[in-house]
């Protein structure tokens, strides 16, 4: 079991070198990756150069940098500022209202930037002091901007699931083509869960509709804002063209299968950067010099992004050289455990591991073991990939929590012990349970 015994290793080093020592998530990929190279024998220097070839050659990466810029675009050019403000004009004079624009903008911006701390911090910068105006107390506030973050995990195209589906394990048994729609229908069924959250928050508080003089009236939010809901249009082009009847059609015109030619990884981050850019035209830079210092201000995303995703997937090829699907698949199906339990087992662990580490790292670690371990149950594949991604989005709901909790806290001005009781049972132990209700048949992805 030499595989079980290197991934007890690199969980080890990764947990150490971002828990114990407090270093950055990129390098302790890079720590995994080299602990477990040993594990694979005497072609230990071959494997890995062929596992890190594999990893940077792979357009996941690209298509993940395309998106750390996309989110990093729409928010210089002010586009999710725009926004935020349309949804606060429309619903934020009810009852809990900046409560429900804070739920509803980080469904939206889920959809879109992916990023769990960006989603908190765009979304927490704006809501989170509208929702103490409103007489929600800080802890509340900060454990629902923290909570809602992790959508960022639950909706097509996260850095999660591109690592997912990307790896060695998961990738023979899992087109990204085919986990668009289920991870879409999985996505909803946690936003239904945002919400109802959402309504407890706001019943059990005593907040108050939000005053006029802190929202834009309707038709000045419309007048500046309508046109940022073309983001949402245009993810459905490079959809479209890639799925029934339309690529049927295209293909047969084209003399060609469109579903192989068009990448929809790549093609949905390059048209909401041009529809972004398109939007915030006015505050683009206006000559070389003022690009290059966009540029500039953008690459530390990049380098901690970049690093973290490649060395992730070094990482997994590397685990799954050491026989470590098979072998985690052979011990958890000798314990002859009923699919329910067996669910709750892979959930338990992918959220232990999500605690301390990030969703993306969570995938790489033991994410792909649980989909191989589901499928070899008779789970399908689209349906375990779903809900382990969706037991990994608890980066912010499980002590010492990730990222998105210490920024809405920062946001907010409050000790985030305060806020984790509330994340265990508000968030960590429902997304829980849907994992489990998803793998079991109960909720149809």
């Amino acid at each position: 079991m030499i595989g079980i015994w290197a991934l007890g290793a690199y969980l080890a080093v990764i947990l150490l070198w971002t828990t114990v020592l407090k270093r950055s998530v990129g390098e302790a990929m890079i720590l995994g990756f080299i602990v477990v190279l040993p594990f694979t024998g005497a072609s230990a220097v071959q494997i890995g150069g062929a596992a890190l070839y594999a990893a940077v050659t792979d357009e996941i990466v690209y298509a993940t940098m395309a998106f750390v810029f996309m989110g990093y675009l729409l928010d210089k050019t002010g586009v999710l500022d725009r926004l935020i403000d349309l949804l606060n004009s429309l619903i934020g004079g009810v009852k809990g209202g900046p409560a429900w624009v804070s739920t509803v903008a980080s469904a939206g911006l889920g959809g879109v930037v992916h990023n769990q701390a960006a989603i908190a911090a765009t979304v927490g910068s704006v809501t989170i002091p509208w929702m103490e105006k409103s007489r929600l107390d800080k802890p509340s506030a900060a454990t629902l901007v923290a909570g809602n973050a992790g959508m960022g995990i639950t909706f097509p195209f996260s850095a999660s699931m591109f690592v997912l589906v990307g790896s060695a394990t998961v990738g023979p048994l899992l087109d990204v083509d085919d986990l668009v729609l289920p991870l879409l229908i999985g996505g909803l069924w946690c936003f239904l869960h945002r919400l109802i959250v959402t309504w407890l928050l706001i019943r059990t508080s005593g907040m108050a509709p939000l005053d006029a003089a802190h929202r834009l009236p309707v038709r000045a939010a419309f007048g500046r804002g309508w046109a940022t809901m073309l983001l949402f249009v245009v993810v459905a082009i490079p959809l479209t063209i890639t799925s029934g009847s339309i690529a049927t059609a295209l293909s047969d015109w084209t003399g060609g299968d469109v579903t192989q030619s068009v990448s929809v990884i790549v093609w949905i981050p390059v048209v909401l950067i041009i529809t972004g850019a398109l939007l915030g035209r006015k505050r683009l830079p206006g000559s070389g010099r003022a690009w290059w210092a966009l540029l500039q201000n953008s690459a530390p995303r990049f380098g901690i992004v970049g690093v973290t995703v490649v060395f992730a997937f070094a990482g997994a090829n590397a685990l799954a050289a050491t026989g470590l699907p098979e072998q985690m698949t052979t011990v958890l199906n000798q314990m002859n455990l009923p699919l329910w339990l067996l669910a709750i087992l892979i959930g338990l662990i992918v959220i232990a591991v999500a605690a301390p580490l990030s969703a993306t790292a969570t995938m790489a670690a033991v994410g792909t073991v649980g989909v191989a371990t589901l499928v070899a149950a008779g789970v399908p594949a689209t349906t375990a990939a779903v809900a382990v991604l969706v037991f990994s989005s608890c980066e912010a709901a499980v002590p010492p929590g990730g990222a998105p909790l210490y920024v809405a806290c920062g946001i907010a001005d409050v000790d985030p012990v305060k806020t984790f009781a509330r994340l265990l049972t508000h968030y960590a132990l429902p997304l829980l349970g849907i994992g489990v209700l998803i793998i079991v048949g109960v909720l149809p992805v």
